[in-house]
């Protein structure tokens, strides 16, 4: 039976990157401790088995040194205004995911004559809030006009991702690891990023977050790409972030959503709070939760008061009961954008991908879900 050495600190490191501890791991492998402590030495198939399990490359074991991981995108995420530690492997496979992805399109939207998005790096950070945020409305179509058609705010971010589709920007929305639901993504280590590219824009919104979040969080990364700035961020509508660019992009998202000057003409004073929320958000099909914002910010109330009818609000959402899961293929199409599916269906079907490389994309191993994938396109196939 062929014995690997292995260095204690690479089998340490590999569990810890994966947030496990040694009981969590202690049934499937039993001496698990021991190879930590140099005692015992894992068999080639064990440690196979062990990579897998930690979501760790093999060859990482063979390194002379835990290596040091590094997000290939700027890292505005905060936690009390510190930055937030060693990146888990989930999030990491799902950045270097979508960097396969934007980059296949790039070469695709090359390839089909589809020029740059005039969208991207349009602004600077001295630009104007208003001024973008109204850009951003005139871009997508997504005013209040058009918002008023839809029946509930969720349905307003159903449209508002087709939108953003539209305009040439791939949003992919999902909370777990390509389709393996075992492997889920937290919120609390980042709701979203943007990935710079001309010609492939593309936002990542983490779909294991609350509806209500991925609202905003979708407006802020677009205001990433109207910067030109790629970012891994953990955007949220209650936080005032130290950092001028996520400063900026969470007051370009609330005014994108919430015009204030609307606002203003629509706030009523000497009104209970609750209900007031609820009405507003009903009016701007946003969550509840944007609304109680733009009204701190209007001076509604003051900042203790806010974050706790914020908090309260943000336990009733989390408490509602959640849908079912709903249709493979249109959660597929979300997961990867309707756009890079239908563009990487085409182009699989004429023969200038492999299928082997657009199943590793998709996160699909048969060929007849692929099928169903193009049929639930409307490709005739």
């Amino acid at each position: 039976m062929t014995r690997v050495h292995i260095k204690p600190e690479l089998l340490r490191w590999a569990r810890e990157r994966a947030n496990f501890t040694v009981d969590a791991l202690r049934n499937r492998f039993p001496k698990l401790e021991q190879w930590e402590l140099d005692e015992a030495q894992p068999t080639l198939k064990q440690l196979e088995k062990f990579a897998k399990a930690t979501y760790a490359p093999i060859g990482y074991f063979f390194l002379p040194e835990p290596p040091v991981e590094q997000i290939p995108i700027p890292d505005f995420r905060t936690v009390t205004n510190r930055r937030v530690g060693r990146p888990s492997p989930n999030l990491l496979e799902t950045v270097y995911l979508c960097q396969q992805r934007q980059g296949w399109y790039h070469d695709y939207a090359k390839s089909v004559g589809i020029g740059p998005q005039a969208i991207v790096g349009s602004v600077r950070l001295d630009s104007s809030v208003e001024d973008t945020a109204e850009s951003m409305r005139q871009a997508m179509h997504f005013d209040l006009d058009a918002r008023r058609d839809c029946p509930t705010w969720t349905d307003a971010l159903r449209h508002f991702i087709a939108q953003a589709d539209d305009l040439g920007v791939m949003v992919m929305c999902s909370g777990v690891v390509l389709n393996n639901n075992r492997r889920h993504l937290d919120p609390r280590e980042f709701r979203g990023f943007a990935m710079v590219d001309e010609l492939a824009p593309l936002v990542f919104v983490n779909g294991a977050d609350t509806k209500a979040a991925q609202m905003f969080t979708l407006a802020h990364e677009l205001a990433h790409l109207w910067l030109g700035q790629s970012a891994l961020s953990n955007s949220e509508v209650s936080i005032l972030p130290e950092n001028d660019v996520e400063r900026w992009c969470n007051q370009v998202a609330a005014e994108f959503l919430v015009p204030f000057s609307v606002l203003r003409g629509e706030l009523r004073s000497h009104v209970d709070i609750g209900s007031e929320a609820s009405r507003l958000a009903r009016r701007f099909k946003v969550s509840t939760l944007v609304i109680l914002r733009r009204i701190f910010d209007a001076g509604g109330f003051s900042r203790a008061e806010f974050q706790g009818a914020y908090d309260a609000e943000l336990k009733r959402l989390k408490d509602l009961p959640k849908g079912s899961g709903g249709d493979f293929y249109l959660t597929q199409a979300a997961r990867v954008s309707k756009r890079f599916a239908r563009a990487l269906v085409e182009s699989t079907l004429e023969g200038h991908t492999l299928y082997r490389d657009a199943f590793r994309m998709l996160g699909i191993s048969k060929v007849e879900t692929f099928y169903e994938l193009g049929h639930s396109l409307r490709f005739p196939i």
